[in-house]
């Protein structure tokens, strides 16, 4: 493809990441109903912790504007990524796609000939359904492959580019994709839409199976007395696993890998399956297993060190720490939080400690899922299972 007049929807790591990305040569728009995110952009300022975006915020040339208005932007554009939120509703037990549903009709409804790009995580089948629901063939899915904090670094240095098309239209789009990255020789697939989806939901089970087992093989050392590093770095020397995505954890956590398990899983309806339910239920009892490990210290106060789920990352949702907090609290246990990235006093009920030193020495036991400098003179008050020092 020749340079594009794109429209971005949702600035979050995603949307954000292919827009400065995809900005470079293209002239790019970004649409959210964040008024906040949008003024952040236009200032050249990063509403997410990314240090790649802030870099190219900084230093690079980018034909990159932000708007809440976002019928105009649509109105002007060649190709409309949709990148807005998917939360699993477990009531459902589906992805809510109803954000996604929002930006494909505004776009089918204002400029039906744009071709359509969802980049936000659906179920299978998802394409196929919407394909028919606005009668549009324009839209395609394409699946990423991003980590928080470092998301425009991977859209850089993408591992693979996968567009749902066999078409020359969607070699187009890989093509744009490809263009805009640093690297060269990236691999590109083009399959089905449906496909597509399963890639994507079927990546990220494994990432999440291959932390479950992980973490099983850390607790199985801990309640056995062994010692988990040598036994993990053991098993690692086998080329054939490797070493990534191997440091114990108090569970996977984030925005992808919780919801996205539990999405492939509802999507094995009468389909037979035993491993897709073990990873679901293998991080839950993880959780109970860490509680248990620190109820085990006989606490009175737990402090709960950083919400978040690695270094390099402002997010915390679906953080296994939360899952910790809450089995602690269920069994009488005080908690208290320090986590200097939310300004309020609670955050669940659970009090904010805005000093460091004050909140080690009001916390008997210190839980910290990845370990940081911060944390050298808290002495024996740690508890974690991070045993390699990275995410």
């Amino acid at each position: 493809m020749s340079s594009q007049r794109i429209v971005v929807a949702g600035i979050g790591y995603v949307g954000l990441s292919l827009a400065v990305l995809l900005s470079q040569k293209n002239e790019v728009v970004a649409i959210d109903l964040d008024a906040s995110k949008v003024e952040k952009v236009n200032n050249r300022v990063s509403p997410i912790e990314d240090v790649e975006i802030s870099a190219y915020f900084a230093d690079k040339e980018l034909n990159l504007t932000a708007t809440t208005d976002s019928i105009p932007a649509i109105t002007a554009a060649d190709v409309v990524i949709v990148a807005t939120p998917t939360n699993y509703d477990p009531e459902a037990d589906t992805f809510d796609t109803s954000s996604v549903e929002s930006v494909i009709g505004l776009v089918v409804e204002h400029n039906p000939t744009a071709l359509i790009v969802v980049k936000s995580t659906v179920p299978v089948g998802f394409t196929e359904r919407v394909r028919a629901k606005f009668n549009s063939e324009n839209i395609v899915f394409s699946p990423e492959f991003l980590r928080e904090g470092s998301a425009l670094y991977d859209n850089l240095h993408p591992s693979r580019i996968i567009v749902g098309e066999k078409t020359a239209r969607g070699q187009g789009f890989a093509d744009l994709l490809a263009a805009a990255s640093l690297d060269s020789n990236t691999p590109i697939l083009l399959t089905e839409s449906t496909e597509a989806e399963a890639i994507k939901l079927f990546a990220n089970t494994y990432l999440a199976l291959r932390v479950s087992y992980f973490n099983e093989m850390d607790t199985f050392a801990a309640v056995r007395g062994l010692d988990a590093r040598a036994v993990i770095v053991g098993v690692s020397l086998d080329p054939r696993i490797g070493d990534g995505y191997n440091n114990p954890s108090f569970g996977y956590g984030g925005y992808c890998l919780p919801k996205d398990t539990k999405q492939l899983l509802a999507n094995y309806r009468d389909v037979p399956q035993s491993t897709i339910r073990a990873v679901v239920d293998a991080n839950e009892q993880r959780k109970d297993f860490i509680t248990s490990d620190i109820l085990a210290r006989e606490p009175k106060t737990v402090g709960v060190y950083r919400l978040i789920m690695k270094a390099g990352s402002d997010n915390f949702r679906e953080s296994s720490i939360i899952g910790i907090i809450e089995r602690l609290r269920s069994k009488g246990t005080d908690v208290i939080v320090y986590e200097p990235n939310l300004g309020d006093d609670n955050f669940a009920g659970v009090e904010l400690v805005k000093d460091f030193d004050d909140f080690v020495s009001r916390s008997d036991v210190i839980v910290a899922n990845r370990e940081t400098p911060e944390l050298s003179g808290v002495g024996a008050k740690l508890y974690t299972r991070d045993l390699f020092g990275n995410n």
